[in-house]
């Protein structure tokens, strides 16, 4: 699994300064213990490219899923169409341009007027991002009049006429879970080690592909949340939580696997996808980012060196802080002795840290364990906030991460999502993990490798 787009230096921390203003086989047509869940019928063979099944012969188009006969179409005004959007202004205003583009298609279309809802302003709640918790206000706003659910990511561009056409192929009586399958190639760890007999036996979509729910389906799960929550109270890999959620341990529908929800522009598709990487303007100086690495005394020797072979020559200012004083890195202690677990405490002296005279001002902080190729940034004046606002650990050893959301979150500071940060290594993802910001752990490989395979800037730069 080789990266094709590769994020430069300069491109990394303007992505980073936009955040933090203000993924085949043929589908599955097992019958399940709510509905038959089919293939289209291709007369022809099915073939396998990156994740995606693809008709070698006649366009599938022109065919119907198996055992049912034809029925009346359906047209845009029986579909929702839901971008997958987020509070922070950036990325709300690039949702609100989606959704005026593909208003704008559909009076050029004639067939009707589609729902196009932006996802942020669904809730006030943080949680309701996570999509299943916001599925019974669809059902309940949209659930008896539309006939489809179509979720987009923001970058995703959709030919509604194409979309049209897939969703005619499929009776709106049945449950459908629809888009481009992405499945492990192998066990992995942020799911779980799901199925890790057979990991390619379990899909999940691409949802920079687009997928769709019936809605028949949707009521049914909305119906379920209402009664049951998702057990979970944070998500690690969303697709794959969606349709292990709809699965429902074999009562529910799989995925089927539609070969025009595309990513990569190609003939027939009803949807392509151009990156994850926003444009947001001129990089900024590495000299208005500070970076603190964690680490601790029993890692010196280990990790450390990693840090200093590959990206350590990438920032203008840098810190590692630790249990011990070491002079031979250097490292700085900051009083807190080293945790097993999280380490809310060493987190929130760095903040402290970053506010005083000790270190250089700069606009920007960058937090990062020692076993991350890149992690987290924040701004000073949400530094500020932060540690004048009196959120604190409830343990030195509590996670940092989620207290550091929590806080956050209170403070109406957004915290905006990003699938080019990655707390696993690059073969926990499937093969079409293509563009990343980050990796997280060492364990079972060469990191310096990764660092170069996926992250590394062959230009000297003067800025991040």
């Amino acid at each position: 699994m080789a990266p094709r787009n590769v994020l430069h230096g300069g491109e990394v921390v303007a992505l980073l300064l936009l955040w933090l203003v203000p993924q085949g086989s043929s589908a599955e047509d097992k019958p399940t213990g709510r509905a038959h869940v089919s293939a289209p019928d291709c007369r022809s063979a099915w073939a396998s490219s990156r994740g995606a099944a693809v008709c070698v012969s006649d366009p599938p188009q022109a065919a119907q899923p198996q055992g049912h006969a034809s029925h009346a179409s359906i047209g845009l005004s029986d579909v929702v169409i839901v971008i997958q959007s987020q509070r922070n202004s950036f990325h709300a205003r690039r949702a609100g341009e989606r959704k005026v583009e593909i208003l704008q298609q559909a009076a050029e279309l004639g067939q009707g007027v589609p729902v196009v809802v932006l996802l942020h302003e669904l809730s006030t709640f943080e949680r309701d991002w996570s999509i299943l918790p916001l599925l019974p206000n669809l059902s309940a706003t949209s659930g008896l009049s539309a006939s489809w659910f179509f979720f987009i990511e923001e970058q995703t561009s959709v030919t509604l006429a194409k979309l049209l056409q897939v969703l005619n192929r499929y009776q709106v009586q049945e449950e459908w879970f629809l888009g481009k399958r992405l499945h492990d190639n192998e066990p992995s760890i942020i799911h779980h080690y799901a199925f890790s007999e057979d990991p390619g036996s379990f899909s999940y979509p691409d949802p920079a592909a687009g997928w769709a729910l019936s809605s028949l389906l949707l009521r049914r799960l909305a119906e379920r949340i209402r009664h049951m929550q998702p057990k979970s109270d944070f998500t690690i890999d969303l697709k794959h939580e969606i349709a292990l959620y709809i699965w429902e341990d074999g009562n529910g529908p799989k995925l089927t696997a539609v070969p025009e929800f595309c990513t990569e522009t190609r003939e027939n598709c009803a949807t392509t996808f151009t990156t994850y990487l926003p444009h947001c303007g001129s990089p900024v100086s590495r000299k208005e980012v500070f970076v603190a690495v964690k680490t601790c005394k029993k890692f010196h020797s280990e990790r450390v060196p990693v840090v200093k072979a590959t990206w350590e020559k990438d920032a203008g200012f840098i810190e590692y802080y630790s249990d011990v004083a070491d002079a031979s890195i250097p490292t700085v202690s900051v009083g807190v002795p080293n945790t097993e677990r999280g380490h809310c405490g060493k987190t929130f002296a760095i903040l402290k840290r970053f506010l005083s005279k000790a270190v250089p001002q700069t606009d920007w902080l960058l937090v990062v364990d020692d076993d991350t190729l890149i992690r987290m940034v924040l701004s000073r004046p949400a530094v500020s906030m932060l540690v004048s606002s009196g959120c604190r650990c409830y343990d030195d050893d509590a996670p940092d991460d989620m207290v550091l959301g929590r806080c956050l979150t209170s403070l109406g500071v957004p915290i905006t999502h990003s699938p080019l940060f990655h707390q696993a290594r690059p073969q926990d993802y499937s093969e079409t993990l293509e563009q990343a910001v980050s990796f997280h752990k060492h364990w079972n490989i060469d990191p310096v490798t990764v660092y170069n395979l996926w992250l590394q800037d062959t230009q000297t730069r003067d800025e991040l």
